[in-house]
């Protein structure tokens, strides 16, 4: 059977779980487990346990010489099955399609949609199994061939069940319209005998072959009369002697009345016509028109509905569901949708016979047979290795209106539980995190709180990808994680030497206090270099630069090497000394200003005023007299000249700004 409703033990490739207790931590979507140093004999306590588990993963366990390792332990495998990534990928698009619809929409236009976004997601499935198919005849692999076997197996299921529920649930199909439903399910969905008619279809002579007469039961089983009656023609013209037989059955056929899904004709007329048409097959079954030809007359008995003709084929039709739908067919064309209920039970109850137990599949058929909504998606949640059919079948059915009264007691509906649970799993993966962003933003009230605990955890692997979360964060104001995802990105280009890099994430933080650390960083690397690395990102700084006093200073800083450049010294000389007097720069930096000064007091032209040069004096003798490290600077010879040069270099423009004050006034 594809579904079990026993989880399978899950064994860990490596870990020693006979001779070594194992540890173990929940995470989100995984779970670590440790070998610990405690043997199977020694039950240790909790807290000694966790201990083993934190040092093997800290590597600090120096009692013995140990092996330990971590092993990640993922709840939902089925994320990383690359087969199914278009299931996941497509179906994304379908539901985002249904969030959108127009609610407005009444009556059978809202009705046609739901049916059509129902389809929409079954066609998925369908290509999903297909591909799986096609994998699985592929490869060489036997291991893999099994588990591509086992995933076509349960996506058939997935299929059976969803088509089930759209016709019982989302199209609410009505008595007539009904079993020409389950007819096409049926047809659809028993495929086992398809490999024998193509068979007996292929052969020269079909009429002739051993395997003939089972397949024109199968189509009477299933309800496909212009097939029967183009076999039975074959039949006829092999064998003349039956053709009266012939033409009385194919009349039969061809005279069934059928449920219409057009408004034609009302339950009442057609259970009329049925009603005549059989009484006239038991009239030719008991005149014993077909009374030497065993196959024709169990064809006419299965026409009049014989439980017994029926279960005789129990081998064509494989399962009870089948059995369900032939059995209506013939007995109860105009069967009502809450009378299916007592039909179905019946029907497993025959077909199974006692002779086997109910599968989990059958338990869930049954539970949409009879209208068990909640049994249905408890079932599948069960049985099912992922969240991806429950969640959206949950939440087409809510958007039928059919769960709206059900609330689970922890405060959430069913429907947003369940895409919860999946959006969850699909976080875990490196790519697929990004259409679980979609499913939160759909879940009104636990959404936006499992979205910030989830994409704190998504891995910045490159700066790329860091954007692209950053992104998702802003479009919906989530200002926290904004500045965590900033700060953790800054700190990387920090540690990688990157300043430039570290420094933009750092004001796209907003963090005032990391801002200054670079901006220390740039200033200590130009000190030592001479020159300003990232100068694009420096000179376009703008409004940013106020985010931190160091900040603006690098921001101006950089903007007087760059009026100096351009030769506009007195603009240069002015910025420089306003850097100082409203001490913008820190007193750390005074002596490179003052330097940096040295140029400008050495021009031809007389560039600082005689106010200015006092106050270039009064910064000097403030930074020689005030510097805790006094002794220490005194005794630094390569400072002790940069300071007797500047004193030389002011009194010497001091001099200079006088007599060329002087004479301006004089004359």
């Amino acid at each position: 059977a594809p579904l079990t409703d026993t989880v399978p033990p899950q064994v860990v490739p490596g870990a020693d779980s006979s001779s070594r207790q194992l540890c173990f931590a929940w995470g989100p979507a995984e779970v670590l487990v440790c070998e610990t140093l405690f043997g199977r004999a020694d039950e240790g306590e909790a807290g000694a346990a966790a201990r083993a588990l934190t040092d093997s993963v800290a590597g600090t366990e120096d009692r013995a010489p140990s092996s330990s390792r971590v092993f990640v332990v993922r709840r939902d495998q089925d994320i990383y099955i690359q087969t199914l990534r278009k299931l996941f990928n497509e179906s994304h698009g379908i539901f985002m399609g249904l969030q959108r619809s127009e609610e407005e929409l009444a009556g059978k236009s809202r009705k046609a949609q739901l049916v059509q976004v129902s389809k929409n997601y079954r066609s998925v499935i369908r290509a999903c199994m297909e591909d799986m198919h096609q994998a699985a005849v592929s490869t060489r692999d036997p291991a893999l061939q099994s588990q591509y076997s086992t995933q076509v197996s349960i996506l058939s299921a997935m299929e059976l069940i969803w088509n089930l529920c759209e016709i019982l649930f989302v199209e609410a199909a009505t008595a007539g319209p009904l079993l020409l439903r389950l007819l096409d399910w049926v047809r659809l969905h028993v495929c086992d005998v398809d490999s024998m008619v193509r068979e007996v279809l292929s052969s020269e002579s079909p009429s002739k072959h051993k395997l003939f007469w089972n397949v024109v039961d199968v189509f009477v089983l299933q309800g496909r009369m212009e097939e029967a009656q183009h076999l039975l023609s074959k039949e006829a013209s092999a064998n003349p002697t039956s053709m009266n037989m012939y033409k009385i059955l194919d009349d039969l056929m061809k005279k069934m009345p059928v449920p219409s899904l057009s408004n034609t004709q009302t339950l009442t007329e057609l259970e009329l016509k049925w009603q005549h048409w059989h009484e006239e097959c038991q009239r030719y079954l008991q005149d014993g028109t077909f009374a030497s030809n065993p196959h024709m007359e169990s064809i006419c008995k299965i026409l009049l509905g014989d439980e017994d003709a029926i279960l005789e084929k129990k081998e064509l039709m494989t399962t009870w569901y089948h059995f369900l739908v032939t059995r209506l067919l013939y007995s109860h064309p105009t069967v009502k949708p809450m009378e299916l209920r007592f039909y179905a039970q019946s029907s497993m109850d025959l077909f199974l016979g006692g002779e086997s137990s109910p599968e989990p599949l059958d338990m869930i058929l049954m539970a949409a047979f009879e209208f068990e909504m909640h049994q249905v998606i408890k079932e599948c949640s069960i049985v099912l290795s992922n969240w991806w059919f429950v969640a959206h079948l949950t939440d087409l059915l809510d958007h039928c209106k059919l769960l709206q009264s059900h609330n689970l007691y922890f405060g959430s509906n069913m429907r947003e539980f369940l895409l919860l649970e999946y959006a969850s799993g699909l976080f875990s993966h490196h790519s697929l995190w990004q259409l679980g962003v979609d499913y939160f933003d759909h879940c009104p009230e636990y959404g936006r709180v499992y979205l910030e605990l989830h994409i704190e955890r998504i891995p910045l692997s490159t700066e790329q990808k860091a954007l692209k979360v950053l992104r998702i964060c802003e479009q919906r104001q989530m200002h926290e994680q904004v500045r965590s995802i900033c700060k953790i990105m800054a700190m990387k280009a920090l540690r990688n030497n990157r300043l430039g890099s570290a420094l933009s994430w750092s004001i796209r933080a907003k963090d005032a206090a990391f801002a200054t650390l670079i901006s220390d960083r740039f200033l200590k690397d130009y000190c030592e270099r001479g020159c300003f690395s990232d100068l694009d990102l420096i000179d376009n700084l703008g409004p940013s630069m106020l985010l931190s006093d160091r900040l603006t200073f690098l921001g101006k800083y950089r903007e007087f090497h760059r009026l100096y450049g351009e030769k506009r010294f007195p603009e240069a000389a002015r910025l420089l000394l306003t850097l100082m007097t409203a001490h913008i720069a820190p007193c750390s930096f005074w002596m490179t200003l003052l330097t940096d000064a040295l140029p400008l007091l050495e021009q031809k032209e007389v560039i600082f005023s005689a106010e200015q040069t006092y106050e270039l004096m009064r910064c000097l003798e403030d930074l020689t007299a005030g510097n805790p490290d006094k002794q220490k600077f005194q005794d630094d010879d390569i400072e002790t000249t940069k300071v007797e040069m500047l004193r030389l270099a002011l009194a010497r423009n001091l001099a200079r700004v006088i007599v060329k004050e002087g004479t301006v006034e004089g004359s």
